[in-house]
C-alpha cells in the first residue's frame, strides 16, 4: 500500500538511471534537430549574399520550414501513438540530416528551399517523440521537469548554432560548415538505432485499435474537445514566437541593421537569449512541478514582460536603443521558450496516455503557427517600408493580443475539467487492488 505522500500513480514507470540513459538518446536527436533548425538564424545575411534574395525571400526559408513543421504536428502525434518513439525518431533523423546536407550543397534558391522543407519535416518528428518518450519512462509527477529539460536541450542546440555554426561559416565557408554539421545527424541516428527503447519492460502501452480514417478523426476530435488541449495550444502560441522569430531569423539583422551593432556583438546577444532560456527553464520546471497553480501566472507574466520590453526597445526615442535595454530584452526573450513548455502541462493532464502524442502535436502547433505568421509579416513589412524594423516588429503585439484573449476565454473551462479528471483518477486509485 502506498503512503499518503507518494504521488506516483498506479502503473507509472519507475524512472531511474536506465530511464535517464534512454531518454537522453532521444533528447540528443532533438538537440541535433534544433542545431539544424536554427543554423539559418546565424546564416541569414550569408544566405542573402549566396542566393541573391531580399527580406521576403529570406523569410520564406524559415516560413516554409515552420509551415512543414506545424503541418506535421498532428500527423506526428498520431504516428507516435501508433508506431512508437524509436521508429518516428529514426525517420526524423534521416530526414533532417538529408535536409542539412542538401542545404550545404544547394546551388540555387529553389533547391535550398526544398532542403529546408525536408529538414523541417524531419525536425517535426523529434520533439513530440521526446515528450512521449518521457511519459513512457518517467513517473507522471516528473512530467513538467522532464518537458522543461527537453526544451533546455533544444536551447543548447540553439547555443551551438550561435557559437559554433556561426564561426564555422566565417572560418571554413558555407558548404563545409553545413555539410560538416550534418555528421551529427548520422551519429545520433546510430545511437538511437542501437540503444533506444520505447518503454521499460512491463510498461508496454495498450494495443492501438485498427488504424483507419475513423480512428484518426476520433483521436483528433477527442483531444481537441478537451479545453486543456486548446488552452495548451494558445499558451504555446502566445509565449513561444517572439524568441523563435528573434533566434530563427530576424534577431541578427535587427541588431546589426537597425541597432548598429557589429555581428560579433549581435551574436553575443543571441547567445544571451539562449543562456537565459536555459536558466529560466530550470526555474519554471521546478516551480510548475511543485505549484501547479503557477502555470498560467507564469505564462501570462512572460507575455506581459516580453510585450513591455519590445515596446520599450522599438519606441526608444534615439536612433538606437541603449545596450542595457537590449540586454534586458534578450534576458526576457529567454523566458519565452520555458513559458511555451507550460502549454504541454495543460494538455498532458487533460488526455489519457493513448492520446498524449496527438494532444502534444496539437499543442505544439501553436507556437510554430505564430512564428510562421510573424516571420512572414516582418519580411513583407520590411520590404514594403524600406527596412523599417519598428513597424515590422509591431506584428508581435497583434499576435500576443490574439493569444491572450483566447487564454483568458479558456482558462476557467480548462481548470474545471482538470479538477473533474483529477477527482475521477483519485476515485479509480482508491479502488486499485493492493
Amino acid at each position: 500500500m502506498s503512503s499518503a505522500g507518494n504521488t506516483t500513480l498506479p502503473g507509472d514507470p519507475p524512472g531511474g538511471r536506465r530511464a535517464v540513459a534512454v531518454w537522453s538518446i532521444g533528447v540528443a536527436v532533438y538537440f541535433v534537430a534544433v542545431i539544424f533548425r536554427t543554423s539559418l538564424g546565424v546564416a541569414g545575411l550569408d544566405a542573402v549574399e549566396r542566393f541573391h534574395v531580399g527580406a521576403s525571400a529570406l523569410s520564406t526559408f524559415s516560413i516554409l520550414q515552420l509551415l512543414v513543421y506545424a503541418g506535421m504536428q498532428i500527423p506526428v502525434g498520431l504516428l507516435v501513438d501508433r508506431l512508437g518513439t524509436k521508429k518516428v525518431l529514426a525517420m526524423g533523423a534521416v530526414l533532417f540530416t538529408a535536409g542539412q546536407l542538401g542545404f550545404a550543397f544547394s546551388p540555387s534558391y529553389g533547391t535550398a528551399l526544398a532542403s529546408r522543407a525536408l529538414l523541417g519535416c524531419g525536425d517535426a518528428l523529434t520533439f513530440i517523440s521526446v515528450l512521449r518518450l518521457g511519459t513512457r519512462w518517467f513517473p507522471a509527477r516528473r512530467g513538467p521537469m522532464v518537458a522543461q529539460l527537453a526544451g533546455l536541450a533544444g536551447m543548447a542546440g540553439n547555443l551551438v548554432s550561435t557559437l559554433v555554426i556561426a564561426r564555422l561559416l566565417h572560418g571554413i565557408g558555407w558548404t563545409a560548415a553545413f555539410a560538416g554539421s550534418a555528421l551529427a545527424g548520422v551519429v545520433v541516428l546510430v545511437l538511437l538505432l542501437l540503444f533506444l527503447k520505447d518503454h521499460p519492460e512491463g510498461h508496454e502501452p495498450e494495443p492501438v485499435p485498427h488504424q483507419g480514417a475513423a480512428y484518426v478523426r476520433r483521436q483528433i476530435a477527442a483531444s481537441w474537445r478537451e479545453p486543456g488541449t486548446r488552452l495548451g495550444l494558445w499558451v504555446h502560441f502566445t509565449t513561444q514566437f517572439p524568441a523563435m522569430v528573434f533566434l530563427l531569423l530576424w534577431g541578427l539583422p535587427f541588431l546589426v541593421e537597425a541597432q548598429g551593432l557589429t555581428r560579433a556583438t549581435a551574436g553575443e546577444l543571441l547567445t544571451l537569449v539562449v543562456l537565459s532560456n536555459m536558466v529560466v527553464g530550470l526555474v519554471y520546471g521546478q516551480v510548475v512541478a511543485r505549484h501547479h497553480g503557477a502555470r498560467l501566472p507564469l505564462a501570462l507574466s512572460t507575455v506581459g514582460a516580453t510585450a513591455l520590453l519590445w515596446a520599450a526597445t522599438l519606441a526608444y526615442p534615439a536612433d538606437h536603443a541603449p545596450m542595457w535595454l537590449l540586454l534586458v530584452l534578450c534576458v526576457v526573450l529567454g523566458a519565452c521558450g520555458p513559458a511555451s513548455m507550460i502549454g504541454f502541462d495543460f494538455a498532458r493532464p487533460a488526455n489519457p496516455p493513448e492520446r498524449q502524442g496527438t494532444a502534444s502535436g496539437i499543442t505544439n502547433m501553436g507556437g510554430f503557427i505564430a512564428s510562421m505568421t510573424t516571420l512572414f509579416l516582418i519580411g513583407v513589412v520590411l520590404d514594403a517600408t524600406g527596412d523599417d524594423y519598428t513597424i515590422a516588429f509591431s506584428a508581435v503585439f497583434v499576435l500576443q493580443a490574439l493569444g491572450v484573449s483566447q487564454i483568458l476565454r479558456l482558462r476557467r473551462r480548462a481548470a474545471r475539467r482538470e479538477r473533474e479528471r483529477l477527482v475521477a483518477s483519485r476515485v479509480e486509485t482508491v479502488h486499485v487492488p493492493v
